[in-house]
């Protein structure tokens, strides 16, 4: 009995329950909520003072970027103040179709993802590598040493965290890309919970989402409720204890915590789309030379669209360029795709030569070989390669086809890698 005095003395001391009227009034269910979102990490901004958080991340000499509305879809772009942000803009998706309409309330992040993802701010889809000029002995070799942006990113979704933490193993794991790491190392991260699921988003499939759980410094949670409206902010890490220390704001109580919680949950229970991620890597793996690929290869285009909207790929290439005199040269990387004929191309020609191929690889390296390189799906679940394929093919719709043809027939596939064709 001490013992569970003690405990609802602690959840009392938090929300400020008074211990001399003997009212403690914690439901069971209440009490696991405080343990999730201690509220001593917490604090309440309102719309009005969100900008003070833009101008104490300017002061310490951030670039801000985020989202803004342009050429009808909520792009990721230079940002200077919260009246950029897409107020009152939300957005219908679905596959091949995206479309912006306006929204009932001003809320500032009512919206899924765009086209955009962080990596372009990363990982830059073009970015030179190094420079080399003649002289009277031969050649000097000048390596590329950019001085990193200082970017905060703002309005980061739980699915873009994961991915930022993806494309960190690959570009900060066994090999370190010292332009990516110089840019990562000085990001801050302004992070989002969904308050509303896309008609393609599967983050609760994959386990990314719609909660920003780690990998951010500071997270928002917009509330929009009886004409109040705030932002829950979760704060991380030091750097966000500091930067929250010059934005005007109060102490979150606990209806803010079970409001915010409601946010997420609702958004959880209607994502747009699902998958069956249970034995994910061997289905795939069974299955190398399933009909469904024939079938998927008639309608893919290989336009290279999901992987460039992609939050996870990385594919790049390198090219070389010289001036007319041939004293000066440059080796740039900029971004590729698995879809492109030439990414395969060795001497004797490429090694993917079909849709057939190409797009079975994109989709077991995606989520197969991923988890076996480095311990973790390459698919987040944000939708965008289902939004942006310009004849609507579905990673969801592939993957069940796969399964339901196994369940339905009772034969697995050969674990045998094809040759490719």
């Amino acid at each position: 009995m001490p013992e569970l005095v003690r405990l609802f003395a602690f959840f009392a001391k938090k929300c400020q329950v008074s211990a001399k009227k003997g009212r403690v009034w914690l439901a069971a269910g209440r009490i696991v909520k405080i343990l999730k979102m201690d509220r001593s990490r917490h604090a309440v901004v309102s719309r009005a003072d969100l900008s003070r958080l833009f101008e104490a991340l300017k002061e310490r000499g951030y670039h801000l970027v985020g989202p803004t509305v342009r050429e009808g879809a909520v792009v990721y772009d230079q940002i200077e103040t919260v009246d950029d942000l897409p107020a009152g803009w939300t957005d219908q998706q679905d596959g091949g179709m995206y479309r912006l309409k306006k929204r009932g309330d001003a809320a500032l992040f009512g919206y899924a993802v765009g086209p955009h993802s962080w990596k372009k701010f990363l990982f830059p889809p073009r970015q030179r590598i190094f420079s080399a000029r003649r002289t009277e002995t031969g050649f000097e070799i000048k390596p590329e040493t950019e001085d990193a942006p200082k970017y905060a990113f703002i309005g980061v979704r739980s699915c873009e965290l994961h991915a930022i933490a993806t494309q960190d193993k690959v570009f900060m794991g066994q090999f370190t890309d010292p332009i990516y790491q110089a840019r990562r190392e000085k990001a801050f991260i302004v992070a989002v919970n969904c308050g509303q699921a896309g008609g393609t988003c599967f983050c609760v499939s994959m386990n990314t989402g719609p909660r920003a759980q780690a990998g951010f410094d500071l997270a928002l949670t917009e509330l929009l409720e009886n004409d109040r409206h705030v932002f829950l902010v979760e704060i991380a890490t030091e750097l966000g204890t500091e930067v929250m220390a010059h934005v005007p704001a109060c102490d979150a109580t606990r209806d803010d915590l079970e409001a915010a919680e409601r946010v997420v949950r609702q958004t959880a229970a209607h994502m747009g789309r699902t998958m069956d991620t249970n034995g994910i890597k061997e289905l795939l793996y069974r299955n190398y030379e399933h009909p469904r690929w024939d079938n998927v290869a008639d309608r893919c285009l290989t336009c290279a669209n999901c992987t460039m909207v992609c939050p996870t790929c990385f594919c790049s290439t390198v090219e070389d360029t010289t001036d007319l005199q041939g004293d000066h040269a440059e080796r740039w990387r900029r971004w590729d795709s698995c879809f492109t004929t030439e990414f395969s191309y060795i001497g004797g020609g490429a090694v993917r030569k079909t849709a057939r191929s190409r797009y079975r690889q994109w989709m077991t390296h995606k989520l197969a070989t991923w988890i076996d390189q480095f311990g973790t799906s390459g698919c987040v679940g944000c939708g965008r390669c289902i939004t942006w394929c310009p004849v609507a093919i579905d990673i969801t719709e592939e993957v069940k086809a796969i399964r339901d043809s196994e369940r339905h027939s009772g034969v697995k596939g050969t674990q045998e890698a094809p040759y490719e064709k």
